[in-house]
């Protein structure tokens, strides 16, 4: 699907009739999707001719035609005409969007009353990477869901009525479904979807749609304004941004150079900025400051929602007390909008959030409280990568790169990335001598790309011969890591690998 009007129409439109939704990023591969598909078991299908992503055209309809060749237990395919690429339509299968309205304006009732639903019910799943290999069916409630991304929307943003809200994400996440769809319109906001990318046609169309429209409120992620920040403040020129009240960060850790180039650039030092915490499985944001009403302090979270009740743990679960410390964060108590389950799988939920540490919920974060109580989210702790505020589990791009014929094994690691905050490192033991180390590289990457999507794509392979591993066989992540963020000197213990010599191996070819 693409980011269009009809998106938010559909997610609506499903939440009325009681009907489950469960949105796929448009920009995934054909497996990817059929692996969704296949695990929610959906019968229905949405989705456009094609989408637009710059000045690229996403043959949608096609790619969908690929994965439902795994999926025959999809019944009907409604497609929108959006981008008008010729695609073919199976006959008693596919569906043509503007024909079905017009039959529901010509023959049906206009009326369609809600369904009534139990607080409990289900309303949608979400796909979210983990540490292990399967994506994991986030589910999210009627009754708690909207009860949270409502207070979360109202009171860290400080809405107020006849606000216009821009959140540039994509309904294909979490902060899509909460604060372009359910959260404002449960609100009573007016909220702005945008498709395509930031910087096209220019470097300029953030501010040319806050000009254009008199956004009050800007909910982006860092990493587009870490994109923005390299071309200067040329594409600010000629831009009314006086209309902007509040200014929001989402998806991954802001660093100290992007909110100030934020705040003095586009909030003329006059907005509030709120750098929001949370995740898919949270349903809203926990940790942040409220715009206007408690204080802002750079990089930092600061304070939790009233309600929300974090603590911070060692490796063995003890909580540790204090300021000026750090930690696992875990929250402690239930709030309305956490997750209830993973879709088919209630233990893998159990394992995932409530197994490691007894009676609270992980959040996989590694978190840092300051002498003021303030939380900072310092990155994960677990094997998933957040990449362009996307979280990618190592396993799911190691699982696709080893599925490259001339792969033997593969360890795939983060490291700092200027624009995306973290990249995707990957070292990769090849079969036999590749006569074009470039060439290998393009073809391991293009074979992620056809297996996960563009999104998971390695900016790095360093080929090695071998990986450091344990005598029980378990691959090092913690040395890879160290090595791929250029910390050669402080590899701690290396005595109790299996063959320490290949560390040194991996130091010298570091790319």
């Amino acid at each position: 699907r693409g980011m269009v009007p009809e998106l938010a129409i559909a997610v609506l439109a499903a939440a009325r009739i009681g009907a489950i939704h469960s949105v796929i990023f448009g920009g995934f591969s054909a497996q990817s999707i059929a692996d969704r598909l296949q695990d929610a078991k959906a019968a229905f299908v949405i989705t456009c001719d094609g989408a637009y992503r710059g000045n690229k055209e996403i043959p949608l309809k096609g790619v969908i035609d690929d994965a439902l060749v795994q999926c025959p237990f999809v019944k009907r395919v409604i497609v929108l005409t959006r981008t008008r690429t010729p695609v073919s339509m199976i006959k008693g299968r596919d569906v043509w969007w503007e024909d079905e309205i017009r039959l529901v304006e010509t023959q049906g009732s206009p009326d369609c009353p809600a369904e009534e639903m139990d607080a409990e019910d289900m309303l949608f799943i979400l796909y979210t990477s983990g540490s292990t290999g399967k994506p994991k069916g986030v589910v999210h409630t009627v009754g708690g869901y909207m009860v949270y991304t409502n207070y979360s929307f109202v009171n860290v943003f400080q809405y107020q009525p006849g606000d216009i809200h821009f959140c540039t994400a994509d309904i294909g996440w979490i902060t899509g479904h909460s604060y372009i769809v359910y959260g404002p319109l449960s609100a009573g906001a007016t909220s702005l979807l945008f498709e395509g990318v930031p910087t096209w046609p220019d470097a300029g169309r953030f501010w040319e749609i806050v000009d254009k429209y008199k956004v009050n409120i800007l909910y982006t992620a860092p990493t587009a304004i870490r994109s923005l920040m390299g071309f200067g403040l040329e594409p600010l020129k000629n831009r009314d941004l006086s209309s902007l009240r509040v200014l929001g960060t989402v998806g991954e850790p802001i660093n100290e150079e992007a909110w100030t180039w934020y705040d003095e650039n586009i909030g003329k030092k006059k907005c509030p900025i709120v750098d929001t915490w949370w995740q898919t499985e949270t349903g809203g944001i926990l940790i942040s400051n409220l715009a206007g009403v408690t204080p802002a302090k750079p990089t930092f979270a600061t304070l939790p929602l009233p309600g929300v009740q974090p603590i911070l743990v060692d490796e063995n679960g003890k909580e540790v007390e204090g300021n000026g410390v750090s930690g696992n964060l875990c929250i402690k108590f239930p709030w309305p909008g956490m997750l209830r389950t993973t879709y088919g799988d209630h233990e893998r939920a159990r394992q995932n959030y409530f197994a490691t540490y007894e009676n609270l919920y992980f959040t996989g974060d590694g978190c840092l409280r300051d002498e003021e109580g303030n939380y900072r989210i310092t990155g994960r702790v677990d094997d998933v990568l957040n990449v362009s505020g996307h979280r990618i589990g190592t396993a799911e791009v190691e699982n696709a790169i080893n599925m490259h014929t001339g792969v033997v094994e593969s360890a795939v690691v983060g490291y700092p990335h200027d624009i995306k905050g973290q990249g995707i490192y990957a070292y990769v033991i090849f079969q036999g001598h590749q006569a074009d180390d470039e060439l290998t590289r393009r073809d391991i990457t293009s074979t992620v790309s056809r297996i996960i999507g563009p999104i998971a794509k390695p900016d790095k392979i360093q080929f090695v011969t071998g990986l450091p591993k344990t005598r029980s066989g378990k691959i090092m992540r913690r040395i890879l890591r160290k090595i791929a963020e250029g910390e050669i000197s402080n590899l701690g213990d290396t005595s109790t690998l299996l063959d320490p010599g290949v560390v040194d191996e991996i130091k010298n070819g570091k790319l």
